[in-house]
Order: C-alpha cells, then sequence, then structure tokens
C-alpha cells in the first residue's frame, strides 16, 4: 500500500491571514497554491492596492501596537514607532514572505472567481481563467473591502461616500472649505473626522451615530496600552468590571468631552481608540450629531430634529463579509454578518474549508491567523481530529451565546472576540484533536485519503 499524500490546498488571498497560511503549510510540507488578486501581497494593507480592495488611507496607522501585531517568529523591526504607518506594516509582511521564500508559492494578478465543491468533496478553483482541482480550501480574503452603505431617504445634491473611498483630504474630492458630516464612531471614522476636523479643512465637522462609544487611549500611564493584560487565572467577568472601571476613572464620561453618552459599558463593544479625537472634540472642531434619518438636496437631516446644510456625508459604517467566489449560500454569512463557525475556522459541515482571520479580536487581527494555522496545519497532516458533529455544534453555540451576552447586537459584533482567550481555547482544543488523532491513529482527514486512492 502506498503512503497515503498529504491534501492539496487552495489559499485564497495573500494579506496578512493568506501569508501566514502559506508559511505554516510550507513548513509542514503541504503542497499547495495561494491566489492573490493583486500583484504583491499586503491586503488590505496596501495602500492604493490595484485590485480596488484595499481600505488604506494615506496617514493610516495600525492601532495594534508593533508588540502585538508581530508574527511570532518573525519580529518586528525594533526601531519601528509603537504604531506604525501602513507603509511600515506592507513592508514587513513583504519581508516576512521572502524571508521564508514564499514568493514563488503565490500566483499573482489570479483573482479567484469560483470556488465549488465536486462531487467527491474536492473543490474545483477557477482564477485567471485557469480551473484547478483542490482537496482543501483556505479563505483569506479579508472582511473589509465590500463597503457596508446606509440607506438613507430621500436625495443628497453632495457627495455620498463610503470611508472605503477615502486616500487623503484632497482624493477623491478635495475636502477643503466642506461642510462634511462623518458617519460613525469606528477607529476609522474616529481618524477621519480628526484629520478633516483641522481648522484649514474643513468648514464644519460633525460625526453623526446611532449610539455614543468609548473613546479608549492607545497610551496608558505612559505605556502602550495593548501591551497590558489580565492574569490569566482572572475570572473572565472579573477582569471585565476591572478594566471598565479603569477606563471610567481614567478617561472620565464621554459627555464631558461633548460626546453623546455611550448606552454600554467599556469592552462591551469593540474598541474605538483615540489620542487626537477627543481632543479635537474638546476643543469644538468636532460636533456630534444622533443619526440620520434623510436627505433633501443639501441638507441633513439628524433624529434629534436638526438639520444641517452638507457638502459631503462620509460613512464609515463598516463592510459586508463576503465570498463572491462561492455560488452556495450556505458558505456565506446572512445579510447582517452572522456566520456560526466551529472556533471561528470552520462550517461543521465541511470539513475541508477553512476561514482564516474571518474575526474582530481585541487588540491584533495580524497574528490571529497565524494561531488558526496551527490547526488546520495539524488536521491536514492526520495529528488532530476534529470532534463529533455535536460537539462541534455545542461549540459553536456556546460562543454565540456568550458573545451575545458581551457585546451590543450589531453586525460588527457577530466576529467579535478577545485574542488572548481565543488562543488559550483553540490551544486547548487542539491537545484534545491531538489525543483523538492518537486514538485513531493519525490518519489523514477523508478528502486527502480519497486522493491517494485515487492515485494508486
Amino acid at each position: 500500500m502506498n503512503t497515503p499524500e498529504l491534501p492539496r490546498v487552495c489559499v485564497i488571498g495573500a494579506g496578512p491571514s493568506g501569508i501566514t497560511a502559506a508559511k505554516r503549510l510550507a513548513e509542514y510540507g503541504i503542497p499547495f497554491v495561494c491566489y492573490e488578486a493583486s500583484d504583491e501581497v499586503g491586503g488590505n494593507w496596501y495602500y492604493r492596492n490595484p485590485n480596488g480592495m484595499s481600505a488604506c488611507y494615506q496617514s493610516l496607522h495600525i492601532d495594534t501596537s508593533k508588540y502585538r501585531l508581530q508574527f511570532e517568529d518573525f519580529p518586528a523591526p525594533a526601531d519601528w514607532p509603537d504604531f506604525p504607518h501602513h507603509s511600515q506594516l506592507h513592508q514587513y509582511f513583504k519581508d516576512y514572505v521572502d524571508h521564508f521564500g514564499l514568493r514563488d508559492r503565490i500566483r499573482f494578478d489570479a483573482l479567484v472567481t469560483a470556488a465549488e465543491r465536486t462531487d467527491d468533496g474536492r473543490w474545483l478553483v477557477t482564477a485567471a481563467g485557469d480551473t484547478e482541482v483542490f482537496d482543501a480550501l483556505i479563505v483569506c480574503n479579508g472582511h473589509h473591502w465590500d463597503p457596508r452603505m446606509p440607506d438613507y431617504p430621500g436625495d443628497f445634491d453632495g457627495v455620498l461616500m463610503h470611508s472605503h473611498a477615502y486616500n487623503d483630504p484632497f482624493d477623491p474630492i478635495d475636502m477643503r472649505g466642506k461642510r462634511i458630516v462623518v458617519v460613525g464612531m469606528g477607529n476609522s471614522g474616529l481618524d477621519i473626522a480628526s484629520e478633516l476636523s483641522q481648522r484649514f479643512l474643513a468648514e464644519r465637522l460633525f460625526v453623526s451615530a446611532r449610539r455614543g462609544v468609548w473613546v479608549l487611549p492607545k497610551y496608558v500611564r505612559g505605556q502602550v496600552g495593548d501591551r497590558r493584560s489580565m492574569p490569566k487565572w482572572m475570572p473572565p467577568k472579573v477582569a471585565l468590571k476591572l478594566k471598565q472601571r479603569f477606563v471610567r476613572k481614567n478617561r472620565g464620561l464621554m459627555q464631558n468631552y461633548g460626546l453623546p453618552a455611550p448606552d454600554h459599558e467599556p469592552f462591551e463593544a469593540h474598541p474605538s481608540a483615540s489620542e487626537e479625537f477627543l481632543h479635537r472634540a474638546g476643543c469644538g472642531d468636532v460636533e456630534c450629531k444622533p443619526a440620520i434619518t434623510r436627505l433633501d438636496g443639501d441638507t441633513v437631516h439628524f433624529a434629534d430634529g436638526s438639520s444641517e446644510q452638507v457638502d459631503v456625508v462620509l460613512c464609515a459604517t463598516g463592510y459586508h463579509i463576503s465570498f463572491p467566489f462561492f455560488t452556495d449560500p450556505a458558505l456565506a454569512p446572512d445579510g447582517d454578518n452572522r456566520f456560526p463557525l466551529f472556533q471561528m475556522l470552520m462550517k461543521p459541515s465541511v470539513d475541508n474549508l477553512f476561514y482564516l482571520g474571518l474575526a474582530q479580536p481585541t487588540p491584533t487581527l495580524v497574528n490571529f491567523a497565524e494561531q488558526q494555522t496551527k490547526l488546520v496545519a495539524a488536521y491536514l497532516t492526520g495529528r488532530y481530529h476534529l470532534p463529533s458533529r455535536a460537539e462541534m455544534d455545542a461549540e459553536v453555540a456556546e460562543r454565540l451565546d456568550a458573545r451575545a451576552g458581551r457585546y451590543y447586537d450589531s453586525p460588527r459584533h457577530t466576529i467579535q472576540v478577545e485574542f488572548e482567550p481565543y488562543v488559550r481555547g483553540l490551544t486547548k482544543e487542539l491537545e484534545r484533536g491531538a489525543k483523538r488523532a492518537a486514538a485513531a491513529g493519525n490518519t489523514l482527514p477523508v478528502p486527502a485519503r480519497a486522493q491517494a486512492e485515487a492515485s494508486r
């Protein structure tokens, strides 16, 4: 009998998640092809990416510190600032690919247009006009490229745009002297509002939001805030209460800065962090408004009955989670981004499909997928076996319940997770799966066995 072959894998996307998946597969000797729609790696961190999918704007600095975002075996440069510019991060990803010799394993300018399951459960993938069959599929196409635009009643004579199209204060339109409404108080909304509210730019700058948020600091007592973490032994509810008390005590009430009062406690929403926005609001450079109710010519009406003459409405309102290469709706989230996955990785009903980096983790996304690749590689080489379908469904339901009890209901929170507790849980699941694999003789997953048998 021939030795079973390792499964042949397709990786879609060469952003941070795709390149760390490629590195892990190469390390384990798993054959793979990585398709990238652009001419370079980096995904969302490739400014002016010719594939049109990057959400980078010229002044963007990552909100995660260099200490948190770096890959485990490829440290961030020591001379980086605490919060590097997007160009530095993009270079880091290019250096990572070259350091581990992955570049010739990536097919550039190869947009995946279709990925369908065959009758025997494998994957038929079409990219750049070519079609190939793979035993497993790893989806790394990101979730910050398909803008979610509000549908406001009425007609607007000015410019209505999403933050995804914003490059700088002069592109795609010249914002100088304009009356601008920035919709949304996530990190992009705070950054762009801070930039445009400088008096020599916008004539007036409004920020519209359905609810208030807690704007967290990037530094705490002179140190990078996200380097601090609660002890592993501390019960999660106790740790949360302590963090909430710290923010209320040291940041104060948001109303004191002229912002609306949040209807939730700190850390019950995806964090919005800024060192500049509260200063701009306190100086009156930013004026807060409730939700927009309708548009009428050059006038924007708000939920409190007020209205303003406006030139630009810029919507920092998040993104849809989209997989346009799938025709099966069961392989994509619903309209509110709900998409229950085992370990935030797999649909329990599909044993050779993995979604990497499909999360909104606190504090870091960059190396989130790196942790997930440990389970994927162990599974594809037979060192990890999945639990029963009932156990997988139970884990999915438990995670959904925990998220619902922690965060307010919103599309942005359907993939919210805390990095460190997630990694601890993933590590324990890897240990359990290794025991299951050992008991079964470390057999390869079904797709690989089918391939090996077909090749004999």
